[in-house]
């Protein structure tokens, strides 16, 4: 069995590649960057180090690496007789990698079982926005690839991940230090009972719940711990978990989260409570290097329309609950500054040459008749006056 993986970062090793190896598969790692796929390239294996509860080193070997920039055609071949493509590359990337796709999937032989695809991004629905760009790219590519072949060709199957992956120690190479927790959770139903047989991934036949349950409660309260962390100056995400002044508001935002999941996904509340005890443990799991400054990273991401303060705020707001805590997240969110990171740089700049009105529209995708608008409109105000 086989692979092509776009995305050789520390995710793409230390999260699906692992679990891709454990299950059987080689893999072929694909990426732009290529100094590591240089690397990549020249190493017979490399270790993933899981760190917490039960810590343990997983070997990862029997893989292959292109580079998807200078070598396409090659990347394509491997598409052309994979059983499968997965993509750890963020979900701004997919539609770069999805003519690459499009080509291998008008190269498969006939006779080959479909390619099953899947995007492993943190994002809602993934795998739809990289089926859409494959299929607009094969129609409209040299191979002429209609919606017949790509249905006869390609599975398409959404996914939510989980897995804490932090920036990695200076000197480690390619091995990656990773949290034990892990999550992997694929819709089955277009599989049709031919499911991959992949070890500790749960597929289920409804994906959403899980999506947003991930979402608005991992991605959210990481975020929230990394933006209220940064405003009290603290470094490492655990030490801000630590901090009593922020550990409270972060479980005030996860406790307006966890109001909108349960009512919405029909999840009971101890059963929501329990799920946000463990996630809040793993924040503060003392192993893991991470920064307020890497989880805080594109801001300007992370409040748009459906993400992980703006989605469930609105929801909220369009139920008649005022979201104190989402709120304030929202506003140290507008106040996170890294002068490394472009997306806080455009952030501020949009906040400083543009009415609050405009910029609210702009970074939050709100309607100006949205009920959740003028609060956040006052955010920004406040934000552009310091």
């Amino acid at each position: 069995m086989k692979t092509v993986h776009f995305g050789a970062g520390n995710i793409g090793r230390g999260f699906v590649g692992l679990l891709l190896h454990n299950a059987g598969y080689e893999i072929v790692f694909a990426d732009v960057a290529g100094a590591l796929i240089d690397e990549l390239a020249a190493a017979d294996s490399y270790d993933v180090h899981e760190v917490g509860d039960n810590p343990a080193v997983h070997t990862v070997d029997n893989f292959r690496a292109l580079n998807s920039a200078s070598a396409p055609d090659s990347v394509v071949a491997e598409i052309a007789t994979a059983d499968m493509v997965t993509t750890a590359v963020g979900p701004n990337i997919l539609k770069f990698v999805a003519p690459l796709i499009a080509r291998g999937i008008a190269a498969r032989d006939a006779a080959l079982a479909p390619l099953q695809v899947m995007a492993c991004e943190n994002a809602i629905n993934a795998t739809d926005i990289l089926e859409e760009a494959v299929r607009a790219d094969g129609a409209a590519g040299p191979a002429a690839l209609d919606a017949a072949a790509v249905d006869a060709r390609a599975v398409f199957a959404n996914t939510a991940v989980d897995r804490i992956v932090p920036n990695q120690a200076p000197g480690q190479g390619l091995d990656v230090t990773v949290e034990t927790f892990f999550e992997w959770v694929i819709d089955k139903t277009p599989f049709h009972g031919g499911e991959p047989a992949i070890g500790g991934v749960t597929f289920v036949e409804e994906l959403a719940p899980y999506i947003e349950r991930k979402l608005f409660t991992v991605n959210t309260g990481h975020a929230a711990t990394a933006y209220f962390g940064y405003a009290a100056g603290i470094e490492k995400i655990s030490d801000a978990m630590e901090d009593p002044g922020v550990a409270v508001k972060v479980r005030a935002v996860l406790a307006e989260t966890k109001q909108l999941l349960v009512a919405k996904h029909d999840f009971s509340d101890a059963e929501q409570e329990a799920y946000v005890e463990k996630i809040l443990r793993r924040f503060s799991n003392p192993y893991l290097p991470d920064t307020v400054v890497r989880v805080g990273r594109a801001p300007l991401r992370k409040l748009g329309r459906h993400e992980r303060f703006i989605g469930p705020a609105a929801e909220l707001a369009e139920n008649g609950v005022t979201p104190v805590a989402l709120l304030e997240a929202v506003g140290a969110a507008l106040r996170f500054h890294d002068a490394g990171d472009a997306e806080a740089a455009e952030l501020a700049s949009i906040i400083a040459d543009n009415p609050a009105a405009a910029a609210t529209e702009r970074i939050t995708g709100l309607a100006p008749a949205h009920p959740l608008f003028p609060a956040v409109r006052d955010l920004i105000a406040a934000a552009k006056t310091g």
